[in-house]
């Protein structure tokens, strides 16, 4: 195994791996609703929890990979991700997938955290575009590829196979790492931010269970006050602790920047009003609009598509547009995209009515994409460069996860409420009616209709669901354009601005493409 690419094709497969993991799980759903009788929170834990395990992992990833070895804890990463992806595969109920899928998120930061690093240590000049050109590539491509990868397995195989498919990989990843993949280390004398990391991952834990069990138990619910207390108490120490720290997991002078506080609202609104919605919308085509996984998977596609298109093909004209314009602009019209959905649906409409506003909302994301870390960087002293490339993809993956919270608890609060009002169902059975359908099992609901009311159930099922997709559409669609307008108005610099004159910014990593 001489050839110089070994390392890139371990280091991609890897990258690829934890990025289809997110999308791959959208198409299954309803599947995993029904094989183990999920309720709506649990689909909502099952999707979140990846997400923030990442995101709440990340930068501690990074620094322990100074210090311990960016080979090391890659490899330790694809093991945890392998052992976890098998636990969600035999996973007997909801419970152990969840917490099957934490653990998944913990080796998926392990691997996200040393992706760049490596290529960084082993490519130079000329190689070194090469491989971040395949790097970005591939990760473009598991946002394209993931939902209709994920309809396959679980059309023709079991929804377990979207998880299980990830053994075979994580072995080949291993066995290439292991053979062609040196190591490397950060500068002498790093340190972990242990009490920065611990506090973090609290402070979003318990945000992200607050913001969930808000929406099933009422934000009056003395578990949800309880954790949203203490996520605020979390953040304040969290402060304390940064403010001390020779080597903190955060720099907190980053955030008297105003540009670079900005684009880090950017990253996390970007990323929460682009794709959970979608999680919803791949639930509506299979339970209410009777999809295979297949279709459904090939439905929501287009935004992957033209993201991939548009920031593969506009990368060079991106770099004379000022980065500012480019991310206000992009949100702007992933806002749009959000909105155009949102009026296009009705009770009666079919998948083809999503395909303006995806499409709308992959022009948005091809063109925010590649310039969102270089705007980042350009934003931050040269010498914290590789701390404001791992908060602004931390702040990618926190939107998402904290997207999926609040969204969800809109959607089911709506669904309740259309429900309930009808008075096509009585009394505590509207609840309960209205649960199944936000989880999935819109068919029970039909099934139990009483005789002569089939239709009824239906055209219910129908008008609440859409009603639930319309309000977080609509939720997603105004956060974008707020953001958009926001990056506009404080954004600075002209083009190339992000990384002209710092050698830092200069060989920092491109910006991770798209996902969904």
């Amino acid at each position: 195994m001489r050839s110089k690419w070994w390392p890139l094709a371990a280091i991609t497969l890897g990258n690829f791996m934890l990025l289809i993991d997110v999308t791959i799980v959208n198409t299954a759903l309803p599947e995993v609703a029904q094989g183990l009788d999920a309720s709506f929170t649990s689909l909502q834990w099952v999707m979140d929890i990846y997400a923030l395990a990442l995101a709440a992992l990340l930068m501690a990833a990074g620094s322990a990979a100074d210090v311990y070895g960016r080979r090391r804890l890659y490899l330790w990463g694809l093991a945890v991700f392998a052992l976890s992806s098998l636990a969600c595969g035999l996973a007997p109920d909801s419970g152990v997938l969840i917490a099957a899928r934490a653990v998944q998120g913990v080796g998926a930061a392990a691997m996200f955290a040393t992706n760049t690093p490596l290529l960084m240590a082993t490519y130079s000049g000329r190689d070194r575009g090469i491989a971040f050109g395949v790097w970005g590539g591939t990760s473009g491509a598991a946002a394209a590829v993931g939902p209709i990868l994920g309809g396959l397995l679980t059309e023709y195989a079991d929804w377990r196979a979207i998880f299980l498919v990830n053994l075979p990989l994580t072995a080949i990843a291993v066995w290439i790492t292991i053979r062609t993949v040196g190591e490397s280390r950060g500068a002498v004398g790093a340190r972990i931010d242990w009490p920065g990391a611990a506090l973090f991952t609290l402070c979003a834990g318990a945000l992200t269970y607050g913001l969930i069990r808000g929406g099933e138990e009422g934000w009056s619910d003395g578990g949800t006050v309880a954790s949203l207390v203490v996520s605020a108490l979390a953040l304040a120490v969290f402060v304390l602790v940064e403010r001390r720290k020779r080597q903190p997991l955060l720099d907190l002078a980053l955030m008297r920047r105003p540009t670079f506080v900005v684009l880090m609202a950017a990253a996390l609104l970007v990323q929460a009003s682009a794709f959970p919605y979608l999680t919803y919308v791949g639930m509506w085509l299979q339970s209410v609009l009777g999809l295979s996984p297949v279709q459904a998977g090939l439905a929501v596609t287009p935004m992957a598509g033209v993201a991939l298109v548009v920031g593969a093909a506009g990368g060079r004209v991106l770099e004379r547009v000022a980065p500012g314009r480019a991310l206000g602009g992009g949100l702007l019209l992933v806002g749009a995209s959000a909105l155009v959905t949102a009026a296009r649906l009705t009770p009666g409409s079919d998948w083809t009515a999503l395909v303006p506003g995806l499409m709308l909302g992959g022009l948005g994301i091809g063109l925010i994409m590649p310039v969102l870390v270089s705007a980042a960087l350009g934003a931050a002293p040269p010498e914290r460069a590789g701390m404001a490339s791992g908060a602004v993809n931390t702040f990618r993956q926190l939107g998402y996860a904290l997207g999926i919270a609040v969204l969800g608890t809109v959607f089911a609060a709506r669904v309740r409420d259309v429900v309930e009002d009808s008075g096509t169902i009585p009394g505590r059975a509207a609840g309960q009616a209205a649960e199944a359908i936000s989880g999935g099992h819109a068919d029970a609901v039909i099934a139990a209709a009483p005789a002569g009311r089939t239709a009824a159930a239906k055209a219910l099922v129908n008008e609440s669901f859409v009603a639930g997709l319309d309000r977080i559409c609509v939720i997603s669609g105004i956060a974008a354009l707020a953001a958009g307008l926001l990056v506009l108005a404080v954004v600075r610099g002209g083009p190339g601005a992000a990384t002209r004159s710092d050698a830092p910014a200069k060989t920092a990593p491109p910006a991770e493409p798209a996902r969904t």
